[in-house]
């Protein structure tokens, strides 16, 4: 069997933060000590590194789950089928339903069983689940389906990413400025597998927890006053970017040499969006394993500079809006071979090779 994408959907939030917003916050270190930088240096010096330069936020009265159902209802509507006939709703996100105004998660029942509420869908055969696998979940519920089809266990899946990180952010950590919201689904479907066809040609999925574990991990406030029993996302910025820098082209390669694929075929690459210095890293040092110094010009859509990280949903909207013209310049093609990859919190890592 191939697994083929056939409907592609996203939501975006409206509401825009831009970089010019936090120059009236004060920003702390790990140590709980004021950085004496002014504002607007600590956020030039962010956008040259991230290339972030605004982020979307939820409203206050929609959660992750409320925006993943306006992603699957464009999926589901792109791929024109009919919902009852999904085998399996699977669902990618880290923190639940965020509570505005609170750090409290609500993740039961599971998100994917509130989406197949919302969307209606009475058959009983259809299985909703969540998926926590850091940010290259939505890619791990790829793998998922497409090993459920070639396991003859399902024929019909919705994969969705949904998260609003902005509400697990610690607004004095420079870090939270990465963060954003949004959601993206796809619908995939089961074909016979014939030679050429467009679909997933393999994968791979990697994942270190040993020292790694803590690398990306919930912490105290860097505010001094701040209640300690709070816990915002964090991360170790500096061992996140040299983990990703060695494993995720060394992933990326293992998923292209295990579909027989040449590196010269690949026309684009979708790349989580955590950071543009880091991807660009990426990608060159994934060439410079096929001995190749220039990477091909546009081959890495990026929508991290409007965007920011919305963790599960990057790869997703990432994927949506390139195959629909929103993004000036990239576009993919049928036939053409393309990489999905994503690397996050657990560590994890992971790729897939798709043929459009």
């Amino acid at each position: 069997m191939r697994t083929v994408i056939t409907g592609t959907g996203s939501f975006i939030p409206a509401n825009k933060k831009l970089n010019k917003d936090f120059l009236q916050q004060e920003f702390y270190s790990d140590r709980q000590e004021r950085i004496p930088s002014e504002a607007a240096d600590i956020i030039r010096k962010f956008e040259e590194v991230t290339g972030i330069s605004e982020r979307r936020y939820a409203d206050i009265d929609m959660n992750a789950t409320e925006m993943a159902v306006a992603a699957a209802v464009a999926a589901i509507k792109d791929a024109g089928v009919d919902p009852e006939t999904l085998d399996q709703i699977i669902l990618a996100h880290n923190f639940g339903n965020v509570l505005t105004d609170t750090i409290q998660s609500d993740a039961v029942p599971s998100l994917a069983s509130r989406v197949k509420q919302a969307l209606g869908i009475r058959n009983p055969s259809c299985i909703p689940y969540d998926i926590l696998f850091g940010c290259p979940g939505w890619i791990q519920g790829l793998i998922q389906a497409d090993a459920f089809f070639k396991a003859g266990l399902a024929k019909k899946c919705l994969v969705i990413g949904t998260e609003t990180l902005s509400r697990v952010i610690d607004r004095y950590d420079r870090d939270s400025m990465i963060f954003s919201d949004g959601a993206g689904a796809v619908i995939v479907e089961a074909f016979k597998d014939t030679e050429g066809t467009a679909g997933i040609i393999s994968a791979s999925a990697q994942s270190y927890a040993m020292d790694e574990l803590n690398y990306i991990y919930m912490g105290k406030s860097y505010a001094p006053e701040a209640d300690k029993r709070v816990r915002y996302i964090k991360m170790l910025g500096r061992k996140v970017y040299e983990f990703a820098l060695k494993h995720v082209p060394e992933a990326m390669k293992a998923c292209l040499d295990a579909g027989g694929v040449n590196i010269a075929d690949v026309k684009k690459i979708f790349i989580h969006q955590a950071n543009e210095k880091m991807d660009i890293a990426i990608i060159k040092a994934f060439y410079l394993l096929y001995g190749i110094k220039d990477i091909p010009v546009d081959i890495m859509p990026m929508n991290i500079h409007e965007l920011g990280n919305s963790s599960v949903a990057t790869v997703p909207t990432l994927f949506d809006m390139v195959r629909k013209g929103h993004i000036a310049n990239q576009e993919v093609h049928a036939g053409e071979v393309i990489l999905f990859a994503s690397v996050g919190a657990g560590m994890n890592i992971n790729a897939i090779c798709y043929r459009m």
